[in-house]
Order: C-alpha cells, then structure tokens, then sequence
C-alpha cells in the first residue's frame, strides 16, 4: 500500500503531538466482528500453550539476568495499545538497571530525521553499540527472546500474538494523521514488520505495513506471520 493512497484515504500528513480519537463506531464495528472472537481464541491458545512449555526456560532466563546484573529481570514499560490506551508492557530487561531512557527518546529523533544510527546493514535503524545493553541482553535482544513475558500481555487481552508493535507514547509525537488508524487492532509480539524488514526498515515503512495490517487482516494473515516468525527469529536479521 503506498504512501501517498494510505494519505489520500485518511487525510492527513501533518505531524502533530496530539492524539486524535477513533471513531466510536469504527471502534465498534471492528471489535463485533466475528473474526476477532476467533483470533482471541486464538491467542489464548496459543499464549497458555507457548508459556506451559516454555515455562523452564522463562525461569533459566529470568535467574541469567538476575545473576547477570542488579535489577529486576522484568521490565515494565507503558505502551499505547488498541485505540490508543495505555497498558503496561512486559519484557525481560535487557539495559542496565534505570539506564538514560533519553538515549532511546533521542534516537528515535534521529531515525525521524532519517538519520542512520549504525553501520550494520541489518539493522540501520537500530542503537548496535548501545552501552547500556547488558550481557545476557545482547543474547536476548539478537534472539527476540527478551519479547517472550508479552505472552502474559497477551494472555490479559492487553496485546495479541500478531499485531503493530506497541509504540512507547513519546512516538507518537512523530506520527501523522493516518499513521493512528494502526491503534483500531492490538499491539502484537510478532507481525508485518518483524517478518518482512525488522531492523532494516525506517520508521515511514514500518508504520505504512503497520496500517497496512490494521485494515487488512486476516485471520489466514495471522497464522501466516505466526509461521514465518519462526525462522525470521532464527535467521537474527535486524534483531539487536
């Protein structure tokens, strides 16, 4: 979907810091579908199973990081969820405890002035020699396993398996106008953007197969991208 439709369909190309609200009955339409009961279920299933049987391991990583540095192994971010509302998000912690979150605040400036923030050619877009990063945290960024306590987000409703990567709120500064229509779905673990480019993706393309997604899916979609994660994450293109 190019840019210049996705402008033309929502009207907008302005950036402003604002958040402008979803239409109620937007709102509601999508989340009266059927499809959407089933890709709960979905979730659910696929949420419970994944942490049954991954459950030794989440231990393992959860004692790494705690023997690796002083902190907690869980971080808790606020995120911007379905039609804009924030929930707390869980990741393994992977920066030094209370590291500058300034360093990431001002690299996402950067990458909105089309900056490149490191020579890897997988990952452009990323902080590759971030000085926070922890040992074990670099283990767990380049193998996206510091995304698997999501699955409880998940769990709670708060995030589905295959969505728009949830934005931190100071993001959203940046976005433009048809940018939001990504909010009418959850946030997800893994989606468009982790399968096609991770890393390697500015911030207008990802956001553009963020929308992309939010007025296309399919339940068929999802179980696509469920699939192709898997050697996505195997292959480490863009994960840092």
């Amino acid at each position: 979907m190019a840019t210049e439709h996705i402008n033309r369909r929502f009207c907008g190309g302005t950036r402003r810091p604002g958040l402008p609200k979803l239409s109620l009955d937007e709102a509601l339409r999508w989340k009266a579908s059927p499809r959407e009961f089933v890709k709960r279920v979905l979730d659910i299933a696929v949420s419970v199973t994944a942490i049954l049987l991954l459950a030794p391991f989440l231990v393992a990583v959860w004692v790494a990081i705690r023997l690796d540095s002083p902190g907690p192994a869980i971080f808790c971010q606020r995120r911007v969820g379905r039609d804009e509302k924030p929930f707390n998000c869980f990741k393994f912690r992977t920066l030094r405890h209370k590291a500058d979150e300034n360093v990431h605040r001002d690299a996402i400036r950067r990458v909105w002035a089309k900056e490149v923030l490191s020579n890897d050619p997988d990952a452009p877009y990323k902080l590759t020699d971030d000085p926070r990063v922890t040992r074990v945290g670099r283990v767990l960024r380049r193998t996206s396993v510091d995304e698997l306590p999501q699955l409880f987000n998940v769990l709670r409703g708060e995030m589905s398996i295959v969505g728009p990567r949830p934005a931190i709120p100071y993001e959203l500064e940046y976005f433009r106008d048809w940018h939001h229509q990504r909010h009418i779905v959850k946030p997800g673990i893994t989606g468009l953007c982790q399968v096609r480019g991770r890393g390697r993706l500015g911030p207008d393309a990802m956001l553009e197969m963020d929308v992309e997604y939010a007025m296309n899916w399919t339940l068929w979609t999802d179980l696509k991208l469920i699939a192709l994660t898997v050697p996505a994450v195997l292959r480490g293109h863009g994960a840092r």
